[in-house]
């Protein structure tokens, strides 16, 4: 064989061997790096605007649709004892809530809520639309949402100082119901009005009716006062009403209401008394109604701590009591990481104040929540 043949096809083929080893891995990279590739994404409509705080929104720019996720998750740990002996001691998802809400045109407006969270199977807690048609002093909603029934309860989870509402507020409270409700806002006051269903807990239906109005006397840069009251009337032989005050003052903040109610000749009332202090300085938010949670003016957060006392019948099952007249107190710190990070941590003591029994129970709780 020839040497110069055999000395120019060694370099042809040393340089297909430098050339695919430099080309291919540069390729690839260069496919990798361009979604181009992927094609593009266009609207046969008005263009479009995503944000990203507070959860995944898009709608368009001319207001007309939106669509909104968002959620929650709750990771708790908790001990409970009742008379010394421990009856919990578990780490487990206290609420894993997903959401979709959004517009349709400049009237309409929905929510979908799931909570996901443990022995929750997934249901339904808000499944709504509304009707916005009348401005911000009148809207109608239909479908599952809350009846509105107190300020704590109205407060959502994410936003309530205490990591779980008082004995008090879960005993009177009616919760979620499938409902027409007519609410609004209309200057420094705020209403509810509520037709709903009533399922009791051996499936039986009935029929209730609740109300509640909520007014700001006084709101100025330095102090907050709210007043409230609320009625219900349930099973057509349950009658509840209940009384609410709060007070915001700069990063100093007290809540209580009292609730009694009436059923079959049996009267039962209880009250409780909470109050807070954003250690940081920050100020708790109010809106429509109700409060929200801090929102750290720093990137190391904002400190809180608060108490509760509560006095009469209630639902005192955090603390292993169940449905007693109890006297009962808490304690608390959070740390609001970021305005979608908190951890808590809660301490609750209380005992029975029924005659014929000395029960007393307690509950430390921790909590990490993210929302979104």
């Amino acid at each position: 064989m020839n040497n110069s043949v055999t000395t120019a096809h060694k370099k042809s083929v040393l340089a297909k061997t430098v050339t695919t080893c430099l080309v291919a891995p540069s390729l690839g990279l260069l496919l990798a790096a361009t979604p181009a590739l992927a094609g593009s994404v266009t609207t046969d409509g008005p263009d479009l605007k995503i944000k990203t705080k507070g959860g995944f929104e898009v709608k368009t720019t001319d207001g007309e649709f939106s669509f909104r996720v968002g959620g929650r998750v709750q990771w708790d740990y908790n001990k409970a004892e009742l008379n010394g002996i421990t009856d919990e001691d578990t780490l487990s998802i206290r609420r894993a809530r997903i959401f979709t809400q959004g517009t349709v045109g400049d009237d309409w407006s929905y929510k979908a809520q799931f909570n996901l969270g443990d022995n929750n199977g997934g249901k339904p807690e808000d499944l709504y639309i509304s009707y916005g048609g009348w401005g911000k002093q009148a809207k109608l909603t239909v479908g599952k949402q809350m009846v509105v029934f107190g300020l704590e309860e109205f407060t959502s989870s994410k936003d309530i100082t205490a990591l779980e509402r008082s004995g008090i507020t879960e005993q009177y409270s009616i919760g979620r119901q499938n409902s027409v409700r007519l609410h609004g806002e209309i200057g420094n006051a705020f209403y509810s009005l509520s037709a709903f269903e009533d399922g009791d807990a051996s499936g039986n239906d009935d029929f209730g009716v609740a109300g509640r109005v909520a007014y700001l006397p006084v709101k100025t840069d330095d102090l907050l006062v709210h007043v409230g009251a609320a009625y219900a009337q349930r099973g057509g032989d349950t009658e509840s009403m209940g009384l609410e005050v709060a007070a915001s003052m700069g990063a100093f903040h007290v809540q209580s209401e009292y609730f009694d109610s009436e059923s079959a000749g049996t009267d039962k009332d209880g009250y409780y008394v909470q109050a807070g202090w954003v250690l940081t300085g920050e100020e708790r938010p109010y809106k429509g109604g109700k409060f929200k949670r801090v929102k750290p003016n720093a990137s190391t957060g904002a400190w809180e701590v608060f108490v509760r006392m509560e006095e009469g019948d209630g639902n005192h099952s955090d603390i292993e009591l169940g449905r007693v007249d109890a006297s009962a107190y808490s304690v608390g710190v959070n740390w609001y990481v970021a305005d979608n990070v908190r951890v808590g941590v809660n301490y609750s003591d209380g005992e029975s104040n029924a005659i014929d029994s000395d029960d007393d129970g307690q509950e430390f709780r921790v909590r990490l929540q993210l929302t979104y």
